[in-house]
């Protein structure tokens, strides 16, 4: 296991000061770049201009020409929460700017694997497609793409994924990360880039009068902004200005009680309070159930319960998936140790002993969850990794995840170009990525991406560092704090959560959960603090320790409607 290093964040000590805000919190946001209050609007007054995306009017005329002329669209979505979420997007937002015939297909993983395929061209012509709109997916899809072509259809690829060398022939392509492409913004997730798309069609039809002669209301897309919140977040994508734009307005209507009921279902079923809902929230409870859907079952489960509009079904949907993700997390947990039984096999010494980049992969192992079991052990060794299940008889498909400073995606683009006809299909972005390959390659695969991460890396690289900002002051441990830096601002990939490091002595704890620790802390000047360390309960300084050295957040704890201030330990270490 790789043992981290906790690095304080640089501060310009001598920075104008941001308002009236605590100190603590100003520390804080200098330190992720904020120099000025108005960088803290996230008022949908600053969103950047639709038109600004390249491609976005030949896509918004086609729709416009398909809405007008009756024909039937068909939505092909991918199987994750952000594909769920833009095909919920998608569907709703057409449907409200006067679209008749709009339907969706999104793919059995197990079935029919990722993205446009040609199988799935064939089941959006049993729906009767006439136009394919692609949401998260497709930028890759250059023989599915050319199937749709050819059977007639006129295709709409919007994506965010990192394309390859060459572009699917498509009628219309909208994705900031094209090459040349203006937009400002790189980091939209799918369900941002289709929100956008609407945006501009709402706007294209206003201009032709078509709301006006047919006595239709303008949709209010921001009704939209609960579910591109959602994928935005379980996404992972980074947080920039753009994105916390979009993402605070979809907390707001959720809080308010405006969002959709399959959104506040979810949130019910986690025992998560909507009126006080956080990025958080969604990052880590309504994304796994939403995404258990498409890792165990059919993401298709996920989409009816957003496109839902009945409490009364969207909370019996939403307990379907809370099970599958009970189902999940039973079948990621034997594969985690699995996984961690192969890495100690390879006998090494050390964290520093393993290879730069790790590739494992059981017979056993299920294939929607090898991008969750890549992902806690990429956490645990700081290597970017890859874990594989078998697909059938002769391919395997990979699920990887990064760290930073190496671009995952960009190596398996080197690894494809140097050793030809090693890989199959691949895609994704700089922190993740899928893959597949022929069963017999493996060793030879895991050899050359190990080789090419270690070309990109040095050791500084795969040292996990902690980023901390810093000790608190005695004074400084209040409940009014905690809530002040849960609200300021949504916190995510790019934008971290608050975190703090200083020296604590244990004055009491005790196991909860089976996994977790709950601690009564006793902290620097005196007085105590209440503690959770969330899957820790096994570490060495949670059993022996009189004294840590802990990186922990501050959050607000509430119990019987009474709230409290709580420290979540991140990590620890006997001090």
């Amino acid at each position: 296991m790789s043992v981290p290093r906790i690095e304080r964040r640089a501060v310009d000590a001598a920075a104008p000061p941001l308002g009236e805000l605590h100190p603590v919190v100003q520390r804080v946001l200098r330190a992720r770049g904020v120099s000025s209050l108005d960088e803290l609007d996230v008022s949908l007054n600053g969103l950047l201009r639709a038109d600004a995306l390249g491609g976005i009017n030949r896509a918004t005329g086609l729709l416009a020409d398909a809405i007008r002329d009756d024909r039937r669209i068909v939505i092909v979505a991918d199987f994750d929460a952000d594909g769920a979420t833009s095909c919920a997007v998608a569907v709703r937002g057409l449907r409200a700017c006067g679209a008749r015939h709009v339907d969706y297909v999104v793919p059995n993983r197990f079935e029919y694997g990722y993205g446009l395929t040609p199988p799935i061209v064939d089941l959006v012509r049993e729906k009767g497609g006439e136009v394919l709109v692609t949401v998260d997916n497709g930028i890759s899809s250059l023989e599915g793409v050319a199937a749709a072509r050819s059977a007639g259809l006129t295709v709409l690829v919007t994506d965010h994924h990192l394309p390859g060398a060459q572009l699917p022939a498509a009628d219309a392509i909208v994705n900031p990360n094209v090459a040349g492409d203006a937009f400002p913004s790189k980091a939209l997730a799918g369900v941002g880039v289709m929100f956008y798309v609407l945006l501009a069609l709402r706007a294209h039809l206003r201009g032709i009068g078509w709301f006006a002669a047919r006595d239709l209301p303008e949709p209010n897309l921001a009704e939209l902004l609960d579910l591109v919140a959602l994928g935005t977040v379980a996404d992972v994508v980074p947080l920039d200005a753009n994105n916390r734009r979009l993402v605070a307005q979809g907390l707001s209507r959720i809080r308010a009680g405006r969002a959709k009921p399959g959104i506040l279902a979810l949130l019910a079923v986690a025992g998560r309070d909507a009126r006080r809902a956080l990025a958080s929230d969604l990052g880590f409870a309504v994304g796994p159930r939403l995404n258990a859907a498409g890792r165990i079952a059919d993401m298709s489960i996920g989409i009816e319960l957003l496109l839902c509009d009945d409490a009364a079904t969207a909370r019996r949907r939403a307990q379907r998936l809370d099970e599958l993700n009970r189902t999940r997390r039973d079948i990621e947990r034997d594969m985690k140790e699995q996984a961690q039984a192969i890495v100690a096999g390879l006998d090494v010494d050390g964290a520093a002993g393993l290879p730069p980049g790790l590739c494992l992969f059981d017979e056993t192992w299920h294939q929607g969850v090898i991008g969750i079991v890549a992902s806690r052990i990429k956490d645990l060794h700081h290597r970017p990794t890859i874990a594989f299940a078998r697909a059938d008889a002769h391919e395997l498909k990979g699920s990887a995840r990064s760290i930073p400073g190496v671009h995952v995606r960009d190596v398996l683009d080197a690894v494809a170009a140097s050793h030809p006809r090693l890989l199959g299909r691949f895609g994704g972005h700089a922190m993740a990525a899928g893959l597949a390959l022929r069963a017999e390659d493996l060793p030879r695969f895991e050899a050359a991406f190990a080789a090419e991460v270690g070309r990109r890396v040095d050791a500084s690289v795969l040292e996990r560092v902690i980023a901390s900002d810093g000790e608190l002051d005695p004074g400084d441990f209040t409940l009014s704090l905690a809530q002040s830096l849960a609200t300021v601002a949504p916190w995510g990939q790019g934008f971290p959560e608050p975190l703090f490091d200083g020296v604590f002595r244990i004055r009491e704890r005790r196991v909860v959960g089976e996994h977790h620790l709950r601690l009564q802390l006793e902290r620097p000047g005196g007085g105590t603090l209440q503690a959770i360390a969330f899957n820790q309960a096994a570490e060495a300084w949670a059993r022996e320790a009189t004294a840590v050295h802990a990186a922990y957040r501050l959050s607000v704890n509430e119990w019987q409607s009474v709230e409290s201030l709580q420290l979540v330990i991140e990590h620890a270490a006997e001090a």
